[in-house]
Parts: structure tokens; sequence; C-alpha cells
């Protein structure tokens, strides 16, 4: 027997761990001596604690390297908890390449622009969602005031729930002065019959939404899409359809373009290039 100072020496592990282990019942001395309290180990408990550390390194709990070692676990029972294992720790891996790759967006970005961007990209996964649309060419974005005219008037006059944010869909990525194809949209309860240009369909879901918030006067929200833009070059993206523009908050007046309360998302459907 060797007193646990020598054993803490032999093994590499704190005397303070090994009475830690001793109270979680894990790895008790082979006896205590009953004037001193000294604990004595044997040579033969090696291998027990380098079980132990073995398991812990892999990441079980004590509790969990309890079970280990006092249940005598068939094989089959130990090859499913480290399959387990394996499978949290592929997880873990996983988020943090994730949340590595946001660190290094980031950092692409103040080094192109040497300055922190006051716009935040974010992905998300966008639902599908039953809407109803009205869709035309007007001469530039205020001008879709004709098109939400004609589809409100239709909502109203038909008494039909809203269900969600409205937003303007931008068709045409090179749209021109006097051609600008816009689709206003409000998402809708029940299944209303169309009249006239609107129309009732559900607006596809999106797996890859690269959004961005712009908060501020609409004269200013080209700002807005040009960083969205350049985050999405920058990080490897492309834009694979029409972007949306959500009205999160409208202007107190629909024609003052300069009201600094107004809040829009930006958002374009992308995918890895």
């Amino acid at each position: 027997m060797i007193r646990i100072g020598d054993f803490s020496k032999l093994s590499r592990v704190s005397i303070k761990t090994l009475r830690y282990y001793d109270e979680m019942g894990l790895l008790k001395p082979v006896e205590v001596d009953r004037f001193t309290g000294y604990r004595y180990y044997d040579f033969h408990q090696l291998p027990r604690l380098y079980r132990i550390l073995a398991l812990k390194e892999l990441g079980f709990s004590l509790e969990e390297i309890g079970r280990f070692l006092e249940e005598n676990l068939s094989t089959e029972e130990l090859r499913g908890m480290l399959k387990l294992r394996q499978a949290e720790i592929r997880q873990r891996v996983e988020e943090e390449a994730a949340r590595l790759e946001q660190v290094e967006r980031w950092l692409r970005q103040t080094q192109q622009e040497n300055f922190m961007s006051k716009y935040d990209v974010v992905i998300k996964k966008i639902d599908a969602m039953k809407a109803a649309t009205v869709r035309g060419v007007v001469a530039n974005p205020p001008a879709q005031r004709v098109l939400w005219d004609e589809l409100l008037g239709f909502i109203y006059q038909n008494n039909i729930r809203m269900n969600g944010t409205p937003m303007a869909i931008y068709h045409d990525a090179d749209a021109r002065e006097g051609d600008w194809d816009i689709e206003v949209a409000m998402p809708i309860a029940g299944d209303p019959t169309p009249v006239g240009r609107v129309k009732v369909y559900e607006l596809p879901a999106v797996e890859t939404m690269a959004c961005v918030v712009h908060a501020g006067s609409f004269a200013t929200i080209g700002e807005a899409y040009d960083a969205l833009a350049k985050w999405i070059d920058v990080n490897g993206y492309q834009i694979v359809g029409p972007s949306r523009e959500l009205n999160l908050k409208m202007p107190e007046k629909p024609e003052d373009q300069n009201d600094p309360n107004t809040v829009n998302e930006i958002q374009f459907p992308v995918q890895k290039v």
C-alpha cells in the first residue's frame, strides 16, 4: 500500500481530486487509518483510476463514469453510450464551426471597410405563408403606393383577416427608373376569391434568407441594401430569387419618406456559391 501523497505523485492526479473521487464512490482507498485519517491506495487501483481519467477526457460526467464502473455494462451498452457521446461532440463541433465562420465574416467585413458596419446580417429560414398580392410595374419604389391602395381596398372590402407583416417583393434586380417590377403582399388567413390584379397564393418557403434591418428614413434604405449585397458577396453567397422588403413599422404618414421612425427588414434568398 502507498499513502495518498505518493499515489498522487505516481498518477499525476491531485490529492484533492483523489479525495473527491473517494467521496463520489469512484475510487475509494483500500484503507483509511482510523487514528490519522491517512488514505492508503494500492498499485492495482491504477487501472481503475486511468479508466476514470480516460472517460472524463471523453467528456463523460462523474455520474456517468460511475455507471460505467459499477453497473458492469455490456459491450453493446458501452458502445451505445460512446456513440451518443460521439453525436454530442459532433454537434458541438458543428456549432463551433458555424460560430467560427461568423467571426471570420465579421473580421473580413471590418478588414474591408476599416470600421464596424451599423448593419448586422443574419441568415434565417422563412416559412411559407398564404398572401394576397398585387403586382405591377411602377416608376420607382415610392410609387408602389398605388399597388397598396388596390390590395388594401380588396382586403378591407372583403373583411379579410391580415396575418403577418406587409411586404414588397422586388422581381427585377436590374430595375431602372420608370421600370420597377414590384409585388406588394399581405399575409392573410382564409381563402378569399381573387379579383382583378389581386392574387391569392402561398409565398414559398426560403431555406436560407439573408436579412438585415434598416431603422430610419426610407430615403437612406439604399445603405442597407448596399451593406447586405456586400455581405453576400464577401461571404461566398449568391442571390437566387426576388428580394423582400418587410414593413415592420410604417411611417405615420404613408407619403413621408423621411420619417426617422420607419423600420424595414430587407431579405434576399441566397445559397452558397
